[in-house]
């Protein structure tokens, strides 16, 4: 058994530079460390480690998610950068592009840099 581990997520790469541009400045991670294999960025209790690969094809599912509050604002301030928001015809989105699953989160998704698929959620309360 573990005992109290510290979780690492994992995104892979092709071109680091962008990625370093979008987590650092579109979304305001804090680049921990940087080489020639990976960018480290810390979050609230979490390391993100984007690893350089040599090719990539991403998944079509979510690979990241972020609990945020206030969901709508956190959507406005990242589509002002640039961020475009996926809509999806069999889900019910609003105009946001935010669905509300069954459980009442409230979810949007973007992609980063490479098409890794990335998450918003707002817990209900």
């Amino acid at each position: 058994m573990l005992t109290s581990p510290e979780i690492i997520a994992f995104l892979p790469t092709i071109n680091s530079e962008k990625s370093k541009r979008f987590y650092c400045n579109l979304l305001a991670l804090k680049l921990e460390s940087e080489d020639d294999y990976a960018l480290v960025f810390r979050g609230e209790n979490i390391s993100l480690r984007i690893t350089v690969v040599p090719e990539l094809i991403p998944h079509p599912f979510t690979v990241l998610g972020f609990s945020i509050d206030n969901i709508e604002s956190q959507i406005i301030t990242l589509k002002a950068k640039g961020v475009n928001f996926e809509n999806y015809n069999s889900l019910e989105q609003d105009a946001f592009g935010i669905w509300t699953s069954p459980s009442k989160a409230r979810i949007a998704w973007f992609k980063d840099p490479d098409g890794n698929l990335i998450s918003l959620t707002q817990l209900p309360k």
